[in-house]
């Protein structure tokens, strides 16, 4: 299964020339930037805190993305009371709706698949993730590994190894959804396949992904007894 990828001629209702397939037997999602847009929102308390603290607030975002809260903080700031600066930061995420979206697409994608076969792996605690998607409307998954439940966070393989063990599959079973380069790093050190979605950084920030593209919606998933198929445009060759 971990091998299995197909090149094909795509049927002419989509519009393309070829498409690119993978199968897998599950799906394991990031959060923020593939299944909601909070990067309003990150940018704004990032910002804020790194103003408040002095610090190069691009840096301190670029460092952000796709890492838990804590480790961002002892990365930029090891100096700091890390316990004090995470009740703060974490406090303001899971309560403040501004700047949060769902992502075109995403509603869509989980409706065709069962609750067996999907979770989220992210790098925010649980509160600011059930805070997001219910806010979004978006359902909420049986299961999700978030940053205040395990020991390390993005890129150690340590979430994505447990939610796929708690769904009840192997890792050459899985495909992981990311959009950061720390969550593509953590897939792959997992054993697992990793399609990445080019929302918070650009292509060819990402390329170490098993393949790109522009969106969300620019996946099609099927599932069909045990499989799970993902379909979406093949790169031009140029």
């Amino acid at each position: 299964m971990a091998e299995a990828e197909e090149t094909v001629a795509a049927p002419k209702s989509l519009g393309l020339d070829v498409v690119r397939s993978f199968r897998c037997r599950a799906i394991l999602f990031d959060l923020d930037g593939v299944l909601v847009d909070s990067a309003e929102r990150v940018e704004k308390t990032w910002r804020k805190w790194a103003t408040r603290h002095r610090l190069d607030p691009e840096h301190v975002i670029a460092m952000a993305h796709g890492r838990r809260t804590i480790e961002t903080v002892r990365l930029v700031a090891p100096e700091l009371s890390i316990d004090a600066e995470l009740h703060a930061l974490e406090a303001s995420e899971a309560t403040n709706p501004e700047g949060v979206y769902e992502i075109a697409g995403a509603r869509e994608l989980l409706q065709r698949l069962p609750a067996s076969r999907w979770a989220v792996v992210t790098s925010g605690i649980r509160a600011v993730a059930e805070f997001r998607l219910r806010y979004t409307g978006l359902p909420l998954p049986a299961v999700m590994i978030c940053a205040d439940e395990i020991t390390h966070g993005k890129p150690d393989p340590e979430g994505y190894l447990t939610a796929a063990a708690r769904l009840g599959y192997s890792p050459a079973d899985c495909i992981v959804i990311e959009d950061a380069p720390a969550g593509i790093e953590s897939a792959q050190a997992a054993g697992m396949r990793a399609i990445a979605i080019a929302t918070t950084y650009p292509s060819e920030q990402l390329r170490s992904a098993d393949a790109v593209v522009a969106r969300l919606a620019d996946l099609l998933v099927e599932h069909a007894g045990d499989e799970i198929q993902i379909s979406f445009p093949a790169p031009p060759v140029v």
